[in-house]
C-alpha cells in the first residue's frame, strides 16, 4: 500500500528519469514534462549504466531534491547474463545514491516477482520469483531499499501494452501490427489464458501521481481485470477493415502462469482517489482511435 509523504500534490523541483529513451520511461517522461514539471531524461547512450564511470557520472547529475525515476533494465531477463548485466545496472545506480542522496525514488519493478496464485495478486501476496526476470527485480528492489534512506515507491506493472513498445512479444502489440500488416493473427493454442494488461500511459499518469504525493511503498499496476488473448485478437481484428482472421495453434510449451494470473487493484485505487485503470479492451480502443486520428 502506498503512504504519502504530501497530503496533497505538490510540484517536485525536478524529476530525473533513468531509462527515458524506453517504452515506458519515455512514457513516464512525456506525463511529467506535461505537467510543466522540470524533467531530465537519462539513458543510452548518454549514461550507460553499464560503463565503468556510470555511477560516478549518474551522481554528477542528481540534486538533493530530485525525485529519481529508475526504469532502465535489459528486459525481459531471460539468461544469468543478463541477470549479471541487470545487478551491475542497479549497483552503478545504488553507488551513485550512496554518493548523491535524492529526495525521493520511484523504481520501475515488475509483477514477476509474486509467485503464481489462484487468487487475485495484491500487494501483500508473497514475493517468490519462479523466472530470472523476476529474481532480477526482486534483487534490485532490495538494493535500493538497502541505499535509499528516504522515501521509496516500487511500482509492478504486469504485460504492458503501448503503441511505441519495441518488442513484438505476444499479446495485443504483436496482435495490433499483424493486423495493421492485414495478416492473421495466429494464437498459442486457441489463447485460452486469461491474464491482466496494463495500458503503458496508465502506468505513467500512476508514476505521476506518485511523484506528486512523494510516495512510498508498492504499487501493482495492473488492470484489475483479466482477459483472455483470443478475446484481445478478435477485438484487435474487429478494429480493422478488412478483418484479418484469429487462428489457432497446436502448442508447444505449457502455458505461462497455468493460463490464469488475476490481480486485485484495490489498494492503488484507495490510495489515489480519482485515479483508474483502463481494462484492456478500453486501452486498445483508444490507441486506434488515437492512430485513426492521426491518420486522417
Amino acid at each position: 500500500m502506498l503512504t504519502h509523504f504530501h497530503s496533497a500534490p505538490r510540484i517536485p523541483a525536478r524529476v530525473v528519469v533513468l531509462g527515458a529513451g524506453g517504452f515506458i520511461g519515455g512514457a513516464i517522461r512525456r506525463r511529467i514534462a506535461a505537467d510543466g514539471i522540470a524533467v531530465l531524461g537519462l539513458g543510452r547512450p548518454g549514461l550507460d549504466l553499464l560503463a565503468p564511470d556510470a555511477a560516478k557520472r549518474l551522481a554528477g547529475a542528481l540534486a538533493p531534491e530530485d525525485v529519481l525515476v529508475f526504469v532502465s533494465a535489459h528486459a525481459p531477463c531471460r539468461n544469468l547474463d543478463m541477470l549479471r548485466e541487470n545487478i551491475v545496472m542497479a549497483a552503478a545506480v545504488c553507488a551513485a545514491l550512496k554518493e548523491r542522496p535524492v529526495a525521493h525514488l520511484v523504481y520501475v519493478s515488475s509483477d514477476a516477482v509474486y509467485k503464481d496464485s489462484a487468487q487475485p495478486l495484491t500487494e501483500d501476496s508473497c514475493a517468490e520469483p519462479a523466472s530470472l526476470h523476476g529474481v532480477m527485480h526482486l534483487a534490485r528492489e532490495v538494493a535500493l531499499r538497502q541505499e535509499h534512506a528516504g522515501p521509496l515507491a516500487l511500482v509492478r506493472p504486469t504485460l504492458v501494452y503501448g503503441l511505441e513498445d519495441p518488442h513484438n512479444g505476444y499479446g495485443p502489440n504483436r496482435f495490433r501490427r499483424l493486423a495493421a500488416a492485414g495478416k492473421d493473427i495466429v494464437l498459442f493454442g486457441e489463447g485460452e489464458e486469461r491474464r491482466d494488461h496494463v495500458d503503458v500511459e496508465d502506468i505513467a499518469e500512476l508514476v505521476h501521481q506518485i511523484v506528486l504525493r512523494r510516495s512510498a511503498g508498492i504499487a501493482n499496476a495492473v488492470s484489475g481485470a483479466v482477459v483472455s488473448f483470443r478475446e484481445l485478437a478478435e477485438f484487435v481484428a474487429s478494429e480493422f477493415t478488412p478483418h484479418v482472421a484469429v487462428k489457432g495453434c497446436p502448442r508447444t510449451m505449457p502455458m505461462p502462469h497455468n493460463g490464469y494470473r488475476p490481480f486485485d487493484n484495490g489498494a492503488v485505487l484507495r490510495a489515489l482517489p480519482g485515479f483508474r485503470f483502463r481494462t484492456a479492451l478500453e486501452g486498445l480502443a483508444r490507441i486506434h482511435a488515437r492512430v485513426k486520428t492521426q491518420n486522417r
